[in-house]
């Protein structure tokens, strides 16, 4: 199993670089940026071939401590800090949050949607422990002067869970969001991102992978590409420029 060295030593926040070693072998084990620039790619297979199971990962200088440890010894047992929750990575935001949804539905069996359908009443999802969270969250996020911003693409007519998400969006914006509506008929020549994601201080991106049957595996997947970021965001704001704000937006 892999001793976990160290990661990248300016990042809280991100889900940074790190050095493992295999305590069995001894091999080094090296998390990081994939390198895709394809100048740097040719000059390096000038040097070596790359075998098609091969991967080039870079590191930033600031990590030759660390590599120089996982040389020279290390202590034993360490345990790094884990996938970052959306609750850290709010804590880290400075400026603003961007969120892009393009499903219709989700979850159905989150507990606010089954009470609404039942009842019509959308308290139920306000006292679920999972919103409880995300609007303490977002309340404090915006007490700082963090701006959070979602645009969700949906179908006409909107499905039953989208119905649901509109009648309950109050309670967002009552902690602090803004919150946007796009038809998909509006957005058809858009290039938006094959998945919903969130946007962090324009720094770094969070994928989500809801399944097909619309159940939340909490799958998550990262990039702080800068090239990557650029795009999401000028896709978002082109989508919420076009988008109606909430208090416009009615469902029939």
């Amino acid at each position: 199993m892999p001793e976990f060295i160290g990661g990248d030593p300016t990042s809280t926040t991100g889900e940074c670089p790190a050095v493992f070693v295999s305590h069995e072998t001894g091999d080094f084990l090296i998390r990081g940026k994939t390198i895709t620039d394809p100048d740097v790619i040719t000059e390096m297979n000038q040097h070596i071939g790359r075998a098609e199971d091969e991967s080039d990962i870079w590191l930033p200088a600031r990590m030759a401590p660390i590599i120089r440890e996982a040389l020279d010894g290390y202590e034993r047992s360490r345990q790094g800090p884990g996938q970052h929750s959306f609750a850290e990575l709010i804590e880290a935001t400075q400026t603003s949050a961007i969120r892009i949804e393009t499903r219709d539905t989700y979850d159905e069996t989150e507990q606010g949607y089954t009470e609404w359908q039942a009842t019509g009443d959308i308290s139920a999802g306000a006292s679920a422990s999972g919103w409880i969270d995300h609007f303490a969250i977002v309340r404090a996020a915006a007490a700082r002067g963090v701006t959070m911003r979602r645009v969700r693409v949906i179908s006409e007519p909107a499905s039953q869970y989208i119905r649901w998400e509109h009648a309950s969006t109050r309670l967002n914006i009552e902690a602090g969001e803004d919150i946007r509506w796009l038809p998909r008929t509006q957005a058809a020549d858009l290039m938006l991102p094959g998945a919903d994601c969130w946007v962090f201080d324009n720094r770094l991106v969070r994928w989500n992978f809801q399944c097909g049957d619309g159940t939340n595996p909490r799958h998550y997947t990262f990039s702080s590409d800068p090239r990557t970021i650029r795009d999401i965001v000028a896709a978002f704001q082109i989508a919420w420029d076009r988008a109606i704000p909430h208090a416009e937006y009615k469902i029939d």
